[in-house]
């Protein structure tokens, strides 16, 4: 029997070295590395597996996704229109955000009519019926197995439909001897149960701890391995949470849900116009409203920007739910094309509600923030603003210019500036809102801020 031996395994990236290493080669993170021991099989005990062969692609048959409810419509919008059977599902988010709720919340609903394991490797039985009776949810027929070994669930888990583990980072296998939680682990359960859902059909919910830099723990290959990975965002000090779908084999990864939390559980808000504006927007300076289209829906958004003197030499920047390269290129972009100067300070940019804007169609309602708090002048509170900015100041056109516009009117907005190459695509809403077409980010700013008769 060949001796065991040992390698040391990158817990960011899953990169194996012979030898410990201060610094991985793969992902470039530092002191990541941990030892794991592997006890490699004889030859002449690996079972012998059928030969596989290819088809041609015509001879393929088109297979239909069964989709359940999840009975949470905002989570059936994120997941791509419910819960497709047989698939593998992570929710990863910061310890507290709600992520056991939502999964409990869910496991509870499928209950109903199907049999459901909720596998609680953190919790006993006792603290999840605790958490059902707080939320007051019809959990009579969900089957709780407080158990951390997969192999001993493994029983459990092929005699239901759908099953929920809480988390993969808390079971462990006793093939390999590294403990719980490390890359070797969270790999190998996270395969077996890949296995079992594909060739079971059996759905699996899993949670998944992140790391301090709010990426999820363990090797990357564990994000691959599943069919649709879900980020739960929010402060502990807010109800309000957003879920966001970053793969999704079988919808859209631009999806985004809205949930608020309270003390009776997790709701879907299907309501949300008015969570991502302010009451002031319109009185204080620095503040312009954007329609942000995230997949299937459009929502509106205000950018506020605070500008105070730089106290030191080198002014600083700070973005929250706007990319923070982009920012810096927006403001060189001003200082450079439109004559603002904005090298003496402190620029601070903001999107409400914890939203990411990720598209560049908000270039241009930065600026326009930007410029507002420059002025110290408010935007009109019914004003809306959309367009890309390149380089050189022009305002590039974007995509479904013609439902961000659609929203504006169903909002109440009554003007919108707008790229002068979408113009055309919105034309029929010219006559029940005001369009201000413009092709430079200097004609944004006139027709923001008008010049007084003094300044012509």
């Amino acid at each position: 029997m060949p001796k065991p031996t040992t390698q040391f395994v990158c817990a960011a990236c899953g990169y194996t070295s012979p030898k410990w290493l201060g610094k991985c080669p793969d992902c470039g993170t530092f002191n990541t590395f941990a030892e794991e021991a592997i006890a490699p099989s004889s030859p002449a005990s690996r079972p012998t597996r059928p030969v596989s062969r290819a088809i041609p692609l015509s001879e393929v048959k088109f297979e239909r996704y069964e989709r359940v409810s999840s009975g949470i419509p905002e989570l059936d919008v994120v997941l791509g229109g419910g819960v497709v059977r047989g698939s593998l599902v992570l929710v990863g988010g910061d310890p507290g955000v709600g992520k056991s709720t939502l999964l409990t919340e869910v496991a509870a609903h499928l209950s109903k009519e199907h049999r459901v394991l909720y596998l609680s490797a953190e919790e006993s039985c006792s603290q999840v019926k605790l958490r059902c009776e707080r939320l007051h949810l019809d959990s009579a027929n969900l089957l709780l197995l407080n158990e951390t070994e997969l192999d001993a669930a493994e029983e459990s888990i092929l005699g239901a439909e759908y099953v929920v583990v809480d988390s993969v980072q808390a079971i462990y296998t006793s093939a390999l001897s590294s403990a719980a939680g490390s890359v070797g682990q969270v790999r190998e359960c996270a395969s077996r149960l890949m296995r079992i859902a594909k060739s079971r059909g059996i759905t699996f919910f899993l949670i998944g701890h992140v790391t301090k830099e709010g990426t999820l723990a363990g090797p990357k290959v564990l994000e691959h391995i599943m069919d649709t990975v879900l980020y739960f965002e929010g402060e502990r000090s807010e109800n309000f949470k957003i879920l966001r779908a970053v793969k999704n084999r079988f919808g859209s990864v631009q999806e985004v849900g809205v949930f608020e939390m309270t003390d009776e559980g997790i709701f879907g808000m299907s309501d949300y116009s008015e969570l991502f504006l302010s009451d002031s927007r319109g009185i204080a300076a620095g503040a312009v409203v954007t329609p942000s289209e995230t997949g299937n829906r459009c929502m509106m958004v205000e950018i506020q920007t605070l500008m105070t003197k730089t106290a030191y030499g080198l002014p600083r920047r700070m973005s929250l739910g706007v990319d923070f390269n982009r920012l810096i290129v927006l403001i060189a972009v001003l200082e450079k094309r439109c004559g603002l100067a904005l090298g003496g300070q402190d620029v601070y940019l903001n999107a409400m509600g914890g939203i990411k804007l990720g598209e560049p169609s908000a270039d241009l309602a930065v600026c326009a923030a930007l410029a507002s708090a420059d002025r110290m002048t408010a935007v009109d509170r019914y004003t809306a603003v959309f367009g890309e900015v390149g380089l050189t100041g022009e305002v590039r056109g974007v995509s479904f210019a013609d439902k961000r516009v659609n929203e504006c009117l169903k909002m109440g907005f009554r003007r919108v500036i707008l790229p002068a190459k979408n113009m055309k695509a919105c034309e029929k809403y010219a006559d029940k809102i005001e369009l201000v077409p413009v092709r430079y980010v200097t004609q944004m700013i006139k027709a923001l801020f008008p010049p007084e008769p003094s300044e012509k």
